[in-house]
């Protein structure tokens, strides 16, 4: 057995206007869990997409076991024993656990029909082997993000991979998830996998693997023991310059109260209240954090404020006028802002070009159009360039780029550039930096508490508890929809969120907005 599953040599990719891999070498150990590290456009994913057939590359070579293969598609990794599980799953979701993970490869019975009986068996088996405690049957809309990624990875195992590659597997993961996840990692590993590792969270390359690549702007920067590197040195390779950890921020100046939310019901997807009776304050000039274990309410609390899902009872007021019944583009109008938690489906019109995204909810005012409602192409592209060179967004041909070829990082630096841009009166933030890196994990707080201080009211939903302790002048902890307790941020731990968070109350000093 050759010492490294995979050694790439060389790799060079071009795409009209970036260079997405500039001449990189990448090899892996067999056996090792080996990270991959880099920031949002470094080109991580391009090249596992090369490694996985999806690309061809300009220019290199690809060793698999110690033999040059020539990977034009999927079906040869495949065949090479190569699996991905990509950032964004590709599952159908009206079809069954095993119905997904045999898709292309159904098993016959002897009249030819689908043996779906001895294609659960063997899920089960595969299941049960790895720990990933996944039911065959169950439909994938029924399940989590968390399960349904678990059966992401028992796609690519009963294709009998050996070398399984990861990309971004926690960005939409809870805390508990990502653990989870790890472990399962660990154990895939000691079972003999070769596991490639692409993250941007340097606590896992920690926990997880035993080296780590680095690559910045499309080029390889260096390979570093894990062990031997702190979370500050990689971060720097990564962003080649030092990031701080702590946000570095003045005291908060609460205003009037902006947005106040009364007795407030939603009713969720199972036709069961997701949000009961819930009531919170935001005011202008300070920042407030709702903190919880995903599926507590926090997402329909969110679509209920942009007007995603209607409201049941209760009333959510912007500066004293209820907007619980009202349209959308009304309350885009009001004042809400709104950086939606799954980019994809509320965020972005991905077959949209960068600049026709970046001018979504204001094109129908000057400039972008005028009083006989005909678009102004160039000041709208224009505009895209200045918030491009602001927020740092990275897009190969500029504003011209569509939405679906951007990094996912990049992605959300568009979303949240658009909503800040548009100076809302609120400015609600689900996962604010799901899927970034820490370089513009830092520069995105940065741009949040800079709303703030110009007395913006700011809701921040998030599942990264250091990031709530982090970011926020209050915090507010949620329970099976309903608010348990608010904490000033210089009153609040982990330990306190956490329990709050698992439905105690907070104690004397916790209080309801």
């Amino acid at each position: 057995m050759p010492d490294n599953a995979i050694e790439m040599v060389g790799i060079t990719k071009i795409f009209p206007g970036v260079v997405a891999n500039d001449g990189v070498d990448f090899s892996v150990a067999v056996g090792e869990i080996h990270a991959l590290l880099g920031e949002n456009g470094a080109g991580k994913s391009t090249l596992m997409s090369i490694l996985f057939g999806l690309y061809d590359c300009d220019s290199g070579t690809i060793k698999v076991r110690g033999k040059e293969e020539r990977i034009r598609s999927p079906n040869d990794a495949t065949e090479l024993g190569i699996g991905m599980v990509h950032q964004h799953f590709k599952l159908v979701h009206n079809f069954t656990v095993t119905e997904n993970i045999v898709l292309g490869l159904e098993p016959r019975t002897g009249t030819g029909d689908v043996d779906l009986a001895s294609a659960e068996k063997r899920v089960a088996e595969l299941s049960e082997r790895y720990g990933l405690s996944v039911n065959p049957r169950d439909r994938i809309e029924s399940i989590t993000v968390g399960m349904q990624q678990r059966v992401e990875i028992l796609k690519i195992l009963y294709r009998n991979a050996e070398i399984l590659i990861f990309d971004e597997p926690t960005a939409v993961l809870t805390p508990q998830e990502i653990d989870e996840l790890l472990d399962i990692l660990k154990r895939l590993r000691d079972e003999g996998k070769t596991i490639v590792l692409i993250t941007h969270k340097l606590r896992e390359i920690k926990e997880a693997a035993s080296r780590c690549t680095v690559l910045r702007r499309g080029k390889l920067v260096g390979v570093v023991d894990v062990a031997l590197a702190s979370e500050e040195q990689l971060a720097e390779m990564m962003v080649g310059r030092s990031v701080s950890f702590r946000l570095d921020k003045a005291p908060a100046k609460p205003g009037e109260v902006v947005l106040r939310i009364e007795d407030l019901t939603v009713i969720g997807s199972k036709g069961v209240p997701a949000v009961r009776g819930l009531s919170l304050e935001v005011r202008a000039g300070e920042v407030v954090g709702v903190a919880g274990v995903d599926g507590n309410g926090q997402s329909e609390l969110v679509a209920a404020i942009a007007g995603l899902l209607p409201v049941k009872s209760g009333r959510i007021l912007l500066k004293g006028r209820d907007l619980a019944h009202a349209k959308i583009r009304e309350r885009i109008q009001a004042g809400i802002g709104l950086v939606p938690e799954d980019r994809h489906k509320h965020g972005l019109v991905l077959d949209f070009r960068l600049d026709e995204n970046l001018a979504l909810k204001d094109f129908m005012k000057e400039p972008f159009s005028n009083r006989w409602g005909f678009l102004d192409f160039a000041a709208i592209a224009k505009h895209a360039d200045e918030l491009i060179a602001q927020f740092d967004i990275r897009a190969g041909s500029g504003a011209a780029t569509k939405a679906s070829s951007m990094s996912g990082g990049n992605q959300q630096k568009a979303v949240i550039a658009r909503e800040i841009d548009l100076s809302p009166e609120l400015l609600v933030v689900a996962q604010p930096t799901r899927g970034l890196d820490v370089g513009a994990i830092e520069y995105i707080h940065r741009r949040i508490i800079d709303e703030r201080d110009k007395g913006r009211a700011v809701l921040v939903i998030s599942f990264e508890l250091d990031e709530i302790l982090n970011l926020c002048d209050r915090i507010a902890a949620i329970s099976k929809g309903e608010v348990v307790g608010v904490l000033e941020a210089s009153e609040a731990d982990e330990r306190r969120i956490g329990a709050m968070m698992a439905g105690m109350k907070g104690g004397s000093r916790a209080r309801q907005s």
